[in-house]
């Protein structure tokens, strides 16, 4: 037989070997490799929920695959139902209004979005900022593009948001793009408006436009309320802000998102869609307006569970001596490594001692380093046994 494993690099396109490997990816093959020796693993790495989308939702979806209509091709642009319940959607949570001829554009989830976005607006050898730590495809996408990224530390003492003005000249005169992500994956953390217009000032002065991913706006605890970056005066001219309904009503498999605001942007991220696919499924688009019509009563019990699994996360955790904040929103907790050990070498042992995943925080950039990151999706009675096995391991 032939070297198949060599003609597979052989043939692998350069750009695509600049890329690591995913990094959940990469945890589930250690996760089915213990399975398969018959282990009981908890899975507190990747952010996919474990509770069921709403019937509501399903009902509209089952509704929609009967009529027949439904079945041909989905334009890229998307329903105009749909783009209406969004601009609806917004005004109601936000307070902003938008164009649904112009300023929405659905997505085969945020992710495909967020990931396709630098193809779009960057060139090779432009700048593009991204915080460190971060959610894998804003890199990803920018190093596909050719791009040169610019890391932007998050580090605790700044409330994991970055110092914008510890950026060097020369990134913001080069900037074509700057990624944003609050409330924040994977630390949790959440920004205010203030450092939000902080943000647009600058891109207004430098010139460069702003994706932010908002994703996790609906998962907040305590009353707490997560702003959009579209709330800012004049953050229309140079901004887009990306949604999903993934978290939110536990939609992950669905994939079903969007990207909304400045209409330049978004006409240059639709024109790259119009080659790249041909939209969603319809009767996805007909679940995705009933969920944002009926957003509050559906997504009212699911926020009570994972605020009961938040309290107990942190405090299990923090009586077995770790250092944990619990976070007003997303689906995570992010604490310091409680042993002198890297993420990676502390998330292998928890692994391979606790049957436990956890996401070192090295992988979603070099200042996650000292950090891991645990999820909310899992059962309480498993959540419960996870802080078990991690005590006893400690």
């Amino acid at each position: 037989m032939g070297d198949t494993a060599g003609v597979a690099s052989r043939d692998r396109a350069e750009r695509l070997k600049q890329l690591p490997p995913y990094l959940f990816v990469e945890l589930d093959r250690a996760k089915r490799a213990l399975i398969g020796q018959g282990k009981d693993v908890i899975d507190l790495g990747v952010g996919d929920p474990d509770l069921g989308t709403p019937p509501a939702i399903i009902a509209r979806l089952k509704e929609a695959v009967d009529d027949p209509a439904n079945h041909r091709y989905s334009m890229t642009e998307g329903l105009r139902q749909l783009r209406e319940a969004i601009a609806r959607w917004y005004a109601r949570r936000f307070d902003v209004e938008l164009d649904p001829s112009t300023e929405i554009v659905p997505l085969l989830g945020s992710k495909e979005g967020l990931g396709h976005l630098s193809l779009a607006l960057a060139n090779p050898g432009d700048v593009v900022l991204i915080p460190d730590p971060c959610y894998p495809p804003y890199r990803s996408g920018a190093t596909l593009a050719g791009a040169q990224i610019v890391a932007m530390p998050l580090l605790e003492e700044n409330g994991f948001f970055p110092d914008l003005g510890a950026l060097s000249q020369r990134a913001v005169r080069q900037a074509k793009l700057m990624f944003l992500n609050y409330p924040n994956n994977p630390t949790g953390a959440v920004a205010t408006l203030e450092q939000f217009e902080e943000a647009v000032t600058l891109a207004k002065e430098y010139g460069f436009s702003i994706a932010h991913d908002a994703a996790y706006s609906e998962v907040a605890f305590d009353g707490y309320q997560p702003p959009s970056l579209l709330q800012v005066p004049d953050a229309k001219s140079l901004a887009l802000e990306f949604h999903s309904l993934s978290k939110t009503f536990n939609m992950t498999g669905w994939r079903i998102g969007w990207a909304c605001g400045n209409a330049a942007l978004i006409g240059a991220l639709t024109q790259l869609k119009t080659h790249l696919d041909s939209g969603i499924f319809q009767p996805i688009q007909w679940a995705g307006i009933e969920a944002l019509e009926h957003g509050p009563e559906l997504l009212r019990q699911t926020l009570q569970v994972y605020h009961e699994r938040r309290e107990l996360l942190v405090a299990g955790l923090q009586e077995g001596g770790w250092q944990v904040t619990p976070p007003k929103a997303s689906l995570y907790v992010w604490t310091r490594v409680p042993t002198q050990e890297s993420s990676m070498a502390f998330a292998t042992r928890i692994l391979q001692q606790a049957h436990v995943i956890v996401t070192p925080g090295v992988g979603f950039g070099p200042s996650g380093e000292g950090y891991v990151r645990l999820s909310l999706t899992v059962p309480t009675a498993r959540l419960q046994e996870a802080v078990t096995r991690l005590e006893k391991v400690l």
